[in-house]
């Protein structure tokens, strides 16, 4: 498997039947509203360029039976110039033959104009793309609830459950031995997953757990994410006390909230999937800018998965006395949704193979 990542450099491993090609660096602005480059003396047409040239000659070189795309056209709009000539040199037989793939979450994002975005998806969808996979539970959300023109859409449609990653079986032990902390203690973990807006709940995290009014012991980990402003997780650092320890990064995230005994987060697709996964109870505080986190956290809400929390929530009065009632309930989410997204995924396409 080749994975083509073309972001700021991430310190994970991949496993060994992964090989990464990166591209030059190109990232969406905090606006979400045009595209910007860390590559110096290069324009952000140069860098396009040189990543579209690249690109083309992966497949070119490299000839592959599938090409798995993440979300395009559904979104990633912004990266068209690359993927357009991909996708019309594959239909036209310039690049050899290979089936081509939508990779789509539960939840779409709304567009300025949702008419115009929906239909040039649905055509692009239909000329140059064999099955779209959504990565859901169709019994708890189905792409036609975020997109209207799904009728018009007339390729495969296959739900694959939910991507969700399974904790090790003793994970929770092996964390609090490594932390040193009792299984009687209670462990809090908050983070903000991989975007850059998730300081106001870290912040409001620390602060809410020097007031936590409980007789046992707690410890709270925070896990700021990698791409967090250096001057947030300055600010966060230097709020920690007693029993509080931050650090931007963990490869072994799951195997915390696996212990964990409350997650306070944001309510992205990752660190949603990883609660369900960990079936640890939940505060939930969507990002605001569309309407993706709050639809799928408030979805969860009513299924009794988590708890959403607003900006009111956020102060530290008000925070401590929701993780309080959390704490002091020895009730755990429900785990009754399909969670096996990467393997179905795996066997629809092998079976296609």
């Amino acid at each position: 498997m080749i994975l083509v990542t073309g972001g700021p450099q991430v310190d994970t491993v991949l496993p060994g039947h992964v090989r990464e090609i990166r591209l030059p660096d190109l990232q969406m602005n905090p606006e979400f509203k045009g595209l910007f480059s860390s590559r110096k003396n290069s324009t952000l047409a140069q860098v396009k360029a040189d990543r579209q040239r690249r690109l083309f000659a992966i497949f070119e070189r490299e000839r592959p039976d599938f090409f798995l795309v993440e979300l395009y056209p559904f979104g990633r709009k912004a990266f068209r110039f690359e993927l357009d000539p991909v996708l019309r040199a594959i239909d036209s037989g310039e690049l050899p033959a290979c089936r081509v793939i939508c990779s789509v979450r539960d939840i779409l994002v709304e567009k300025e104009d949702q008419f115009k975005h929906e239909s040039r998806a649905v055509k692009t969808l239909n000329r140059y793309f064999d099955a779209v996979l959504v990565h859901a539970d169709a019994n708890l959300a189905q792409l036609g609830e975020t997109f209207d023109q799904f009728d018009d859409i007339e390729i495969p449609v296959v739900y694959t459950g939910y991507i969700a990653p399974k904790p090790e079986p003793e994970a929770a032990q092996k964390i609090r031995r490594q932390l040193q902390i009792g299984f009687d203690d209670l462990l809090i973990i908050a983070s903000a997953g991989g975007g850059n807006v998730g300081a106001p709940v870290l912040e409001a995290a620390v602060q809410a757990f020097k007031q936590l009014a409980i007789k046992k012991t707690c410890h709270l980990k925070v896990f700021t994410g990698p791409f967090l402003e250096a001057g947030d997780y300055d600010r966060i650092k230097k709020m920690a006390g007693n029993h509080v320890q931050v650090e931007s990064f963990n490869p072994h995230f799951l195997s915390y909230l696996a212990a964990a005994d409350l997650s306070i987060s944001m309510g992205g697709y990752n660190t949603t999937m990883n609660i369900l996964a960990c079936g640890v109870p939940a505060l939930v505080w969507p990002f605001s800018q569309n309407r993706e986190q709050r639809l799928r956290a408030g979805c969860l809400s009513r299924e009794g998965i988590l708890k959403v929390i607003e900006d009111e929530d956020l102060r530290p009065d008000r925070l401590a006395a929701l993780m309080g009632q959390i704490l002091s309930s020895s009730t755990r989410p429900p785990g009754k949704y399909d969670l096996e997204g990467a393997r179905n995924t795996a066997r629809w396409i092998g079976q296609w193979s």
